[in-house]
Formats: structure tokens, sequence, C-alpha cells
């Protein structure tokens, strides 16, 4: 500790609130679709998963080593690249939280220390080969893996009982979901707290204070798990919304299964060291699970906006990470104008969120606006689906009368029609 400059100070601040930002813009992941199905009340939800999420990030330590060791190439690399990368990965997640976004706050991360790095030293400062097996093809896989998961997770569970819809039924899976819902956040810890612990050991390593490939000190580890529990309690309300309701509407069966995929997709990457990204594969889960019920649909239109952003996620925030990197290598001046910049943006950001504020009040209300247009896919599913059981009388009744045409108007001065020759 007696080492440390305010050059890295600076930084190891900024990395715990990247922490603080990547707990809220996260805590959807764990407890959306526990929030929307109504099995924990939203205050109750993130004050468990802030707790658990605490927990697990001092379960391992696997994570940490792959981003403080693998990413980039430590020899040559200045601590001022970290400011800037983090500058990178906290504007992305503003700008996505404010979009009410699930994107992934590890690749902003990713993005930023890889467009700081290359500004810095080059394209041979980072490990291509980890980014592809560590991060790329993660990306890839994990919402896949865990979207296929929880669609055959949810079609088990709607074959087991005959009658899902009992009122015992459903208690039992809100407390399932609750069980799964803790696990995820406990997953959450070991893979999210441990990327700021590895970024804060890099600035470590820049500085001499530890060896290369060293573990995360104590007090790294503590203060990223408190970073993102604190975080996570303050509850990244504009994407429960969105991933709770905004993708598919899920039943208490649905959320059971989605989130025990996901819990076993992320727990088994933090085991290998693979950083992916939490978000997605959550996102992956719900959507696979929305898919596993019979008559259930995806609103693909918003899931195109999810889409979208994780794709832009990595250059994005590689760019502003560049343009950081580019201002803090001018100097003691270059470093002040990006950190007045990371400060002017994030309270922008946070005034126009107070436009239209989302919180625990209202994140599951009636009146808030989640539905989205029907897309192709969504309504093609819809036309093919058979219609819920007791609905065919309805339609009998009620349709039918509406296609018979109503008679037309009789002149009364008109004469008799002929009577009809047999």
């Amino acid at each position: 500790m007696e080492h440390i400059t305010l050059l890295l100070a600076i930084v190891v601040v900024t990395a715990l609130v990247f922490d603080f930002t990547n707990g809220f813009h996260d805590t959807a992941n764990a407890m959306a679709t526990t929030i929307s199905t109504g099995a924990l009340k939203p205050k109750t939800a993130v004050a468990m998963s802030a707790v658990l999420n605490l927990v697990g990030a001092f379960l391992s330590v696997e994570v940490a080593k792959t981003i403080s060791g693998g990413i980039i190439n430590e020899e040559g690399i200045r601590t001022e690249v970290i400011f800037a990368a983090l500058v990178g990965a906290i504007l992305w997640n503003l700008l996505t939280w404010l979009l009410g976004l699930p994107s992934s706050s590890s690749h902003a991360l990713f993005g930023g220390l890889i467009g700081a790095a290359v500004m810095s030293a080059g394209w041979s400062a980072v490990n291509g080969s980890t980014i592809i097996t560590k991060v790329l093809i993660p990306a890839v896989a994990a919402p896949v893996v865990a979207g296929l998961a929880a669609m055959a997770a949810t079609r088990l569970t709607y074959r087991i009982k005959a009658n899902p819809e009992a009122k015992a039924t459903a208690k039992g899976y809100r407390a399932g979901q609750i069980a799964s819902a803790g696990l995820v956040s406990l997953a959450h810890g070991t893979n999210d707290a441990q990327k700021t612990m590895g970024i804060i050991t890099l600035a470590l390593v820049t500085q001499g204070v530890v060896a290369p490939g060293s573990n995360p000190p104590l007090w790294v580890v503590v203060s990223a798990g408190v970073a993102i529990a604190l975080g996570t309690y303050l509850g990244g309300w504009r994407i429960i919304r969105t991933m709770g309701k905004g993708l598919t509407d899920l039943q208490p069966q649905q959320g059971f299964a989605a989130q025990t995929s996901a819990a076993t997709v992320i727990l088994a990457s933090s085991h290998l060291g693979f950083s992916l990204s939490t978000t997605q594969s959550c996102s992956g889960a719900v959507m696979g699970a929305g898919l596993g019920r019979k008559g259930g649909v995806v609103r693909w239109s918003t899931a195109t906006r999810m889409f979208v952003a994780w794709g832009l996620t990595l250059p994005a925030a590689g760019l502003v990470g560049a343009g950081a990197e580019f201002l803090t290598k001018q100097g003691a001046w270059g470093i002040a104008v990006v950190a007045v910049l990371l400060v002017a943006g994030s309270g922008v950001i946070w005034a126009l969120s107070r436009r239209k504020p989302v919180d625990h009040h209202n994140v599951t209300a009636d009146d808030v606006e989640t539905e989205e247009p029907a897309g192709v896919v969504t309504t093609a599913i819809a036309a093919v689906t058979p219609p819920p059981a007791g609905s065919v009388a309805a339609v009998t009744d009620e349709d039918l009368k509406a296609t018979i045409p109503a008679p037309a108007p009789t002149d009364p001065t008109a004469p008799p029609a002929p009577a009809a020759k047999v």
C-alpha cells in the first residue's frame, strides 16, 4: 500500500466506480425474472442479490488472473492505459443503462482495455489468442447454450405436472426461483467482481506494487466485492424492466428454468477461467425459457435492439478507451480532461434518466411501457400457435357473428320478393 501513487489511487477508485456500475447494470441478470413473476418484492430481491454477490467475490480468482495476465501484454503498459479503458467501460455501461438495454459490462471493460492498449502500444499489446478463446467464443456460445438449456428445462417442467397452472405448483416454482436467483447472484459475484479485481491487479503490476502473475491482494478482493454489492443493492431498474417484462412474459416455471440454466453456465465458466458475459447468458436463458412454453413467444424487436447493443459494445467502448488514452498520453492535463469528461458525461446521463424515472415502485407496473411492436418472427410464431383451451366457444359465438354480413336494409315500398320455386 505504501507504493500507491496519486495516479494509481485514481485508477483504483475509477475501477471501483466501474465495479459499482457493473453491479446495478447487471442486477437484472439474477433478479429480473424473480421480480417480474412476483416471487420476491423488488427491494428484497436486490438486497439478497447484493449479499450473495459479495460472498461470490471470495470464491475464486481464476477470472481475475485471466484479465490481469491474459488479455493484454503487461510489459510496457502504463497505468494511464487502464484509466482510459475504465472510462470507456463506465460510459458505455451508463449509456446502455439509460436505454434499458442489458448489454455486457464485461465486454465494455474488454473493449475499453483493448482500445486503450492499442492506442498506447499498437496491436502487439493485445493477446489475440486469449481474446478469441476466452472472450469471443464464450460470448457466442454462452447465450446459445444457456438458451437451449432453459428451453429444454422449461419444456420438462411443463411435462412433469399435468396442471402447471395450479396455485400450489406455482408457489413451489416461486420458491425454486428464489433459490436459483440466489445461485445466479453467487455466480455473478464469482465472475463479474473478479473482473475489477483483475483490472486493479493489472494496475498494481504496472506500478511495480505486485509481481506479474500474482493473485489479487486481499484488500483488492474485499473492495471489489463491496463495490459490486453496493451497486447491486441500488438496483438497475431500467434493465430489470426490460429483461423481466420486455423480452417475454414469464411464468414461475420459466423463471426457475431460466435462472438455473444461466447459473450453471456462469459457474462452469468461472471454474474454467472463461470471462463470459453474465448478461448475455441470462438474456439467452430468458429467451430460451420464453420459447420453451407452448404458446410463448419472444419480442424480437426488443431482442434485436439488445443484439445490436451486444455487437456494438466491444468496438464502442474500445473507441472511447482509445480516445481517452490519446488524451492521457499528453500528460497531466490530458488525464485531468479525461476525468472531467467522465464526470460530465455521467452527470448528463443521470440527468436524462430523471425525465422518466424507473424504480422499485413502478418497475413491474402495468402503466410502464414494456411492449414492443410485434416483429415478423413473433407474428409468424403466434399465427401457428394453437389457441388456449376453452377459447373455441368464444370464437364461435363472437367472431363468427362478426364475419356474417348484416342484411341489407329493405325498402317498405318495394313489392315482396317472389316465392322460391321448388
